[in-house]
């Protein structure tokens, strides 16, 4: 057998052909190739690692992206040969569960250069010999090894060129990423990510829906976050989420790797730098807004002043209205002259909004600063949070109808909101309003949101802070303007009357977010709220029972007991096991029976769209966003709308925020925004997104439309 194997190799050598030894290693067959049948003295030729991997089963690239491992070879040479590293190829994007990772799959071949020493004497052969190691990875990962051989005859001319081999080596690389010298390329550091920009004219008239960076390194980027293409006349730009890198003091001082683009790719070295505006439409837009202007061009002085007027403008937001009846009858309590103690509970419901305003705005800059992608609203993006407040303003809707009192007693219900005990009430009350009333964004107040958040805390801090003061002014001035308040009736019996009507829309606000529970965690979710509905009904009860016995000189110790009992049991109830499986992904936010027929936002989707030269209306919005569904019932959901989507081939791309989405809140705060509604209306020609006002009427969305198509 021996004799008959050294045969062999002996017939192949006098032939001139290389001879390769393949190795199965159980999820690929592995073998070294050559371009050439034979190397003469001091030549420089071709080889590659070839694998043909098993189908399902895949391989890493030099960078494995969010886990895996590179391919690997390590030589053992005679004296004097050398060997270069890989030429890697393009690597595919390889999903894996909420991971994305580069390899290849199928066939693919790693090629690298073979210099043979000016001494090799023609006539003879070398054996070359590589330990090679994989890591091949399906639903699980296998690593794998293999010792391969290459033998080549050494001639004294050029070897002829393998004719199985050749050509295939000589494809991957024309096809591999090349350094282009006609291509520029930074980036910076921004709020929204980081901005890479490639300029230069191998990119000009290229199609870049299909564009992706590849970095060399695996800790500058998050990879299975979306790359948000930007084109430009001359380039374009990435938005990448960063990674582990960026997040210390001294930022990375080059980000390389491969720009894969139109059918091609191309190695690139960006240094830091501010991108030029021939990349793209760089950075926030050219923002058209409605009475805001562009974040992006706010100082703090202006920042301020724009949140002041939002915060006013915010108590005539759809989302207050629950909150007006709270306010309505804290005012009723004042009429007759009682005006001291309405200074002292407008100052108490001011200290409320103010308080709970910073509060909120200090852990969304806490959360944004480690990373979180959130936004103004962010409270009621977590179901537990909603079924909360949903049981919090039933409560408040049953003492408004009477079932039991806070801070006051049931003796003298007319005299007795105008109490002692109503400091509390009015701060509570303020508070509830800001917890309610923050998801809605009013003219002026999201270009001061935006510009907060990209600002130092205390800057930041000054913003919301306007916001609060502006949102609270109109209550406590009222509070402390005698003409008004003695304009009320004195307190009596009317306001008994009059504070029960007043709970019915704080029963339709419960009723609200239970519908927002449910979109969020699904229908399992609405059980579990009914069922703590009725107990927090019960321990209302069992409160106002016990509140009538201490009235009458006893210690209902039982009753108090028992309402502690049932109020825990319906806490538990909602922010217990059960609430973490939110409800399937793509679900419409605050659709409603929308007429308008549309798709759920990507930010792939939104560069096809824009590739294939349509105009695009995208409808940033949640289900908890009162502002949102009025506008999408009295302005969207019409027919004239629908006829201008249809008669100018709009499509529609709904981006749902009812749950917390990285890609939304990015593309919110490129755009100067920190919560919803926002609706952009891109151009047909390609040309930046336009941002319509936040309150909306159908002539407004129809000419934007019409404005856009036209555009092409």
């Amino acid at each position: 057998m021996m004799r008959f194997l050294a045969g062999a190799i002996f017939a192949a050598v006098i032939a001139g052909h290389a001879i390769a030894q393949p190795v199965n290693t159980g999820h690929l067959t592995a073998e070294l190739v050559a371009g050439k049948q034979a190397i003469a003295p001091g030549e420089t030729i071709h080889v590659a690692l070839r694998q043909q991997i098993r189908k399902g089963w895949h391989t890493y690239w030099r960078n494995a992206g969010d886990s895996g491992e590179a391919t690997r070879l390590k030589w053992t040479l005679p004296a004097g040969w050398t060997a270069s590293d890989f030429t890697w190829p393009t690597p595919h994007r390889l999903p894996v569960g909420p991971l994305v990772n580069y390899g290849y799959t199928d066939e693919v071949l790693l090629p690298m250069t073979l210099t043979a020493p000016a001494g090799a004497k023609p006539g003879q052969s070398v054996t070359l010999t590589g330990a090679a190691s994989f890591l091949v990875c399906a639903e699980i990962c296998v690593p794998e090894d293999a010792t391969l051989t290459l033998t080549l005859p050494v001639t004294a001319a050029p070897g002829a060129e393998d004719p199985k081999w050749a050509g295939s080596i000589a494809r991957t690389l024309a096809a591999a990423p090349k350094p282009a010298p006609d291509l520029a390329a930074v980036f910076e550091k921004r709020p929204t990510g980081v901005a890479l920009a490639v300029t230069g004219p191998a990119l000009k008239g290229a199609d870049m829906a299909d564009a992706y960076f590849y970095p060399f390194a695996s800790t500058v980027i998050d990879h299975a976050r979306p790359q948000v293409i930007e084109r430009g006349p001359q380039g374009l730009t990435l938005t990448l989420t960063p990674g582990y890198d960026f997040q210390g003091a001294t930022p990375p001082k080059a980000l390389d790797g491969v720009l894969s683009v139109g059918g091609k790719a191309y190695e690139i070295a960006a240094a830091p730098g501010a991108p030029p505006a021939s990349a793209s439409g760089l950075g926030p837009p050219p923002a058209k807004v409605s009475g805001g202007g562009g974040a992006a061009n706010l100082g703090l002085a202006s920042a301020a002043v724009f949140a002041l007027v939002g915060g006013l403008i915010l108590n005539l937001m759809p989302c207050v209205f629950p909150i007006l009846a709270m306010k309505a009858a804290s005012l009723a309590g004042h009429g007759g002259g009682a005006h001291a103690e309405a200074r002292r509970q407008g100052l108490a419901f001011g200290a409320g909004v103010l308080v709970t305003f910073l509060a909120l705005a200090g852990l969304l800059i806490a959360l944004k600063a480690a990373g979180s992608a959130i936004g103004w609203g962010f409270q009621l993006q977590s179901p537990p949070v909603v079924a909360v407040l949903a049981l919090l303003i039933l409560a408040v809707a049953l003492n408004l109808s009477g079932l039991f009192e806070m801070g006051t007693s049931l003796q003298g219900v007319g005299s007795g909101l105008a109490g002692k005990g109503g400091l509390a009430g009015a701060f509570f009350t303020g508070t509830l309003a800001v917890v309610v009333a923050a998801p809605c964004t009013a003219p002026f107040m999201g270009p001061a949101l935006g510009w907060a958040l990209t600002q130092p805390p205390v800057a930041a801090l000054v913003v919301f802070a306007a916001l609060g003061i502006g949102f609270a002014a109109p209550f406590v001035l009222v509070a402390f303007a005698p003409a008004l308040l003695d304009r009320l009736p004195a307190p009596g019996g009317w306001m008994d009357v009059f504070r029960k009507a007043l709970a019915f829309p704080m029963y339709a606000a419960a009723a609200w977010l239970v519908w927002v529970l449910t979109l969020q965690a699904g229908p399992d979710a609405l059980v579990r709220i009914l069922a703590a509905g009725i107990v927090v009904g019960l321990a209302a009860w069992l409160a106002g029972a016990a509140q009538r016995q201490a009235a009458l000189g006893r210690r209902p110790i039982a009753l108090t007991a028992a309402v502690a009992v049932l109020a825990a049991g319906a806490l538990f109830a909602v922010v217990g096991p059960g609430y973490a499986t939110p409800a399937a992904a793509g679900s419409s936010a605050g659709a409603g029976k929308a007429e308008l027929p549309y798709e759920p936002y990507s930010p792939a989707r939104l560069a096809e769209l824009r590739a294939e030269g349509r105009p695009v209306f995208v409808n940033y919005t949640a289900a908890w966003c009162v502002s949102c569904q009025v506008n999408d019932r009295v302005a969207l959901s019409t027919k004239g709308v629908a006829k201008a989507m249809k008669d100018n081939n709009v499509a529609y791309l709904k981006a749902d925020w009812t749950l917390k989405d990285a890609d939304i809140a990015a593309e919110l705060a490129r755009y100067g925004r920190a919560g919803v509604p926002l609706y952009l209306v891109y151009g047909a020609d390609g040309s930046d997104g336009v941002i319509l006002p936040s309150i909306l009427t159908e002539g407004i969305v129809v000419k934007a439309l019409s404005k856009a198509a036209a555009k092409g």
